[in-house]
């Protein structure tokens, strides 16, 4: 019976690692705050704190008025195409992560989400209305990664608000086609879109506005990068440890209901008549 008590936390720990992600990978990707590959478009006194880039295009319009701090402007050249190409990967690695907790609803303002891996479901598309609230549950390596089919969409003035240890550097938005940041919005992540991006009028981003292969258009906004992702530091965070596969998963599961059965034979023996 000892090895099955020693056996049972294991177990349970094992299962817990279940739904762990670790960062998605930009590699050189990381260095931009926006990258577009058509064109980049500002109007208004945007701040961006980090570089900005542009692949296969050659038009980047509205510096000034806007401005780059921290940073510079690569415009069709070896660096902004290196991280078009790190774009790639890190979008189908976002892409290809499995085992995903279902997005039900079409708009997820509203709700409290901890870290995981979060996929569209009826909906192909996610809209944010009000507040969305990412809890990091007292873990600075947290992670979440949203794979979203078609587009994002975030109403004006609202928030996607991090609390408890979440961090901009360790949050992942791939999106299928589009996304759009509304006026005044408040976002935080990265946002690796298929397609454009555009950030609104006033609209804040503490994160990235990468597009693959669409512009991204901007208007008076702020964006800052986060910097690279968190993934050491003290206690087991959900980044630290990679997820088991639904195989391994089975033959967990199979263990704990055997040693369980013998459990019960062990504490409840049959009669002899």
């Amino acid at each position: 019976m000892k090895k099955y008590r020693l056996l049972l936390p294991c177990l349970m720990l094992a299962v817990s690692l279940h739904a762990a992600q670790l960062p998605v990978t930009l590699n050189s990707a990381g260095n931009f705050a926006v990258l577009g590959a058509s064109t980049v478009t500002n109007t208004g006194p945007t701040i961006v704190n980090g570089n900005v880039g542009l692949f296969p295009g050659t038009s980047v319009t509205g510096f000034p008025p806007g401005t780059v701090a921290g940073g510079a402007i690569h415009a069709n050249d070896t660096t902004a195409g290196t991280a078009q190409n790190d774009l790639t990967t890190a979008y189908n690695d976002a892409a290809g992560r499995a085992a995903p907790t279902i997005i039900a609803v079409p708009d997820i303002g509203g709700q409290t989400l901890a870290p995981g891996l979060y996929k569209t479901g009826a909906s192909s598309s996610v809209g944010i209305t009000g507040t969305l609230t990412l809890d990091g549950q007292g873990n600075a390596n947290a992670v979440f990664i949203f794979q979203i089919a078609s587009t994002l969409t975030t109403a004006s003035g609202s928030q996607v608000v991090l609390i408890n240890g979440a961090n901009p550097a360790n949050i992942f938005w791939q999106v299928g086609s589009s996304a759009t940041l509304g006026t005044t919005s408040i976002f935080n992540g990265t946002i690796m879109a298929q397609a454009s991006v555009s950030v609104l009028t006033g609209a804040v981003l503490n994160g990235r506005a990468l597009a693959r292969t669409g512009a991204v258009t901007l208007d008076s906004n702020t964006i800052t990068n986060p910097g690279a992702p968190v993934t050491g530091g003290p206690g087991v965070g959900t980044a630290s440890v990679p997820a088991l596969s639904a195989w391994a998963l089975g033959i967990l599961a199979l263990l704990l209901a055997g040693s369980a059965a013998w459990f019960n034979r062990k504490s409840h023996p049959r009669s002899v008549l």
